[in-house]
Formats: C-alpha cells, structure tokens, sequence
C-alpha cells in the first residue's frame, strides 16, 4: 500500500518538474528574443534651418559707454544773490536761453558811478584842451612863455588818458552787469541744480550751478586689443568705418554711428586701445553714463556660410552639427566655426549652403538617430 502511494506520489512530482522545465525553457525563449529584438526608439522632434550662403559683416564687439558730446559746469563769474532761477531741472535747454539772474542792482550802480566819472573827466579834458589851444596861439604871438604851454599841453593829454581810463572802466562795469544775466552756452539737457533762489553765489565757486551735457549728437566710447589696430587703420584709410551701438541687452534696437576718434597710444596696462563713435541720437536711445554693446565694422565679407549659432554643439573633439539626410536620419558633421556675431555663427569648414541642421532638439540625438521635423516650412520637407 506504501509502494502504491509513493508511486503515485513521484509521478505527481514528474508532472510539476516537466511543467517548471517548460516553463523555464519558454521564459529564456522569451528573454532570448527579448534581447536580440529590442524596441525601435520614435523618431525625436527637432526644428532645423536651412545652411546660407550670404555676404555677412566683418565686425569687432566690444562693451562701451555712452559719454555726452559736450559737457558745460555752469558758474557765475561774479558775486551776488541768486534772484531768478529760469529753468527746472532736467529741462532741456537751447543755446543762448537765459538760466539765471543774479542780482544786478550793485552792478547797475557801479556802471551809473563810472559813466558820471568819465563825463566829469571828458569835461576837464576838453577844457585843457580849449587852453592849450589858446595858449599855443599867445605863444605864438609871443603874448605867452612857451613853458605855460608845454604844461597845459601836458595836462590835456594827462586828461586824455584818464578819459580812456574811465571809457575802460565803464566798459568793465557794463560787463559786470552782463555777468548778472547766465545763459547757456550749448544746446543740452540740465542736471541737477545746485543754486536755488536766494543763495548767495560766490565768483567762480568750485561746485557749478547747474551741469548741462550736449546729448544730440553724443559720443561712444569704447576699448578693442591692440591687435585690431592695424586692421582698423587699413580699413578707415578708405573711408569711415560704421559703428553699431545696442543699449538693449538683447539686441533689439541699434543705433549707428561713425568711428570718429582713434586714441594716440595703445594703453599699456591693459592692452588695449580707445576709441570713440558718433551718432546723432535723434530719439535719444543713448544716454551718458550708460554701458553698451557696440559693434564695429571693418569691412564685408562675400560668400560667408551662415547657420544659426544654436545649431552648433560642442563635444570632446570639438564643435560639431547634426545634419539631416534625405531619410530623415541625422549625421554628425565636425564643423570649425570662424566667428559668431547675433544669433549666427560663419562657419568656416565642414558644411555647405542649402544642407538643413538640427537647430534645437540635440539633446535626443546620436549619428544615425531618426528625427522628425516640427518646422518643414524652415527646413528640408518631410
């Protein structure tokens, strides 16, 4: 009875080995064709662009700052009280436009003192001379010695010269006078003023008045290595060179100018060299103080390729491209760039005009990799 049961019980135990065999077996089948057909990966969306051929600018950037044109520290050049004050401050103001009135009243009365003294002089000169005429007659007449002459001869031109003395003096008074009245010497934008109605103002004192710079047109000024200085000097020897100013950060708005200054020695602590644009500033985008992004153009440059600048990567050999094929699958090109300017980079070797590259969406590639295009109308057709 034993036996009988044991038979069985090994039979039933047969059973559940060839059952794990099997299984055992389909599993690795399964884990085998698992591995030797892995799933295909979806193609990677990227936006591309188009690789051109076009004639660029060959450009020099540097940072600069916006220095006014004409810069005036507004003094009074006499003494006296602060009576009208005829600008507000930040005003702009034209040339010959009045700024302030100091008192004149103590100038008035010196120009009325020094007009009475040469009327006071002007009468005894003519008087000595109305003598010395007289007497030169008795002299000759031999009514009077010529000593008495020769002295009233003396006193009229002793007089003579009080009166240009006092014609000077008056002069000097009347301009004195003109000194009450301040007006600004150059079309310009006001600062701060420092002189309110009522102040007592010194002569020629060591703070201004007020400061008015000079902002149309206005200047740029701004450093590149010295050793651009010989392109520079060879291109300007044909005619202005074009200076481009940016004082948005991101590069929206430009304003033009000339290279108009050329310092006379290369900064020897920095290595550097200065120099300086104009430009009109007629909507006043440029404002002293201010640092920029300025570019100069030395010359064109023909023929240049032309790829936006995020289309290039770099990795450990160096700077690279995807390329996309006719089958909608990518390659890596080693690409050597010249130069970037914007959002564009020349490229000097490993591209052509009229290839597409992978402009965003590298990230997800690899030589080979299929992409799909989410921007046709830009690039190569689906």
């Amino acid at each position: 009875m034993s036996n009988t049961k044991n038979f069985g019980l090994g039979r039933v135990l047969g059973r559940v080995v060839v059952v794990l065999v099997c299984s055992g077996a389909m599993f690795v089948a399964a884990c085998a064709k698992k591995t030797s057909d892995p799933p295909r990966r979806p193609p990677a969306p990227v936006t591309v662009a188009k690789v051109l051929r076009k004639t660029v600018p060959v450009r020099i950037n540097a940072i600069g700052n916006v220095e006014a044109y004409s810069t005036i520290n507004v003094k009074s050049q006499i003494g006296g009280q602060l009576v009208k004050v005829h600008f507000r401050e930040g005003q702009d103001v034209k040339k010959g436009d009045l700024l302030f009135t100091i008192d004149p009243r103590p100038y008035e009365a010196q120009v009325k003192q020094a007009e009475a003294a040469l009327a006071k002089d002007t009468a005894q000169m003519e008087y000595a001379h109305e003598e010395a005429r007289r007497y030169e007659e008795l002299v000759k007449k031999g009514y009077a010695a010529k000593d008495q002459y020769d002295q009233f001869r003396a006193n009229a031109a002793a007089l003579d010269a009080t009166v240009k003395a006092d014609k000077a003096s008056l002069d000097n008074a009347k301009l004195q006078l003109t000194y009450c009245y301040i007006y600004s010497p150059i079309t310009g934008r006001t600062g701060a003023l420092l002189s309110n109605e009522g102040n007592l103002i010194k002569a020629n004192a060591d703070t201004a008045m007020v400061t008015i710079q000079q902002v149309q047109p206005i200047y740029v000024d701004f450093s590149v290595p010295e050793q651009y200085l010989p392109l520079i000097k060879k291109y300007m020897a044909g005619g202005k060179l074009k200076v481009q100013a940016s004082p948005d950060q991101k590069g929206g708005t430009v304003e033009n100018g000339l290279l108009t200054f050329v310092d006379n020695s290369v900064d020897a602590s920095t290595g550097t060299i200065k120099l300086k644009g104009t430009f009109e500033n007629r909507d006043r985008r440029l404002w002293p103080g201010q640092f920029i992004n300025v570019a100069l153009t030395l010359t064109q440059q023909p023929n240049a390729i032309i790829v936006p600048a995020s289309a290039v990567n770099t990795g450990q050999d160096g700077e690279y491209v995807f390329v996309v094929k006719d089958d909608h699958t990518v390659e890596q090109h080693p690409v050597k760039v010249d130069r970037t300017f914007g959002d564009e980079s020349i490229i000097e070797k490993g591209l052509d005009a009229g290839e597409t590259v992978v402009t965003d969406g590298q990230l997800r590639l690899g030589p080979g990799a299929k992409v799909v295009i989410k921007n046709p109308a830009e690039g190569a057709t689906k």
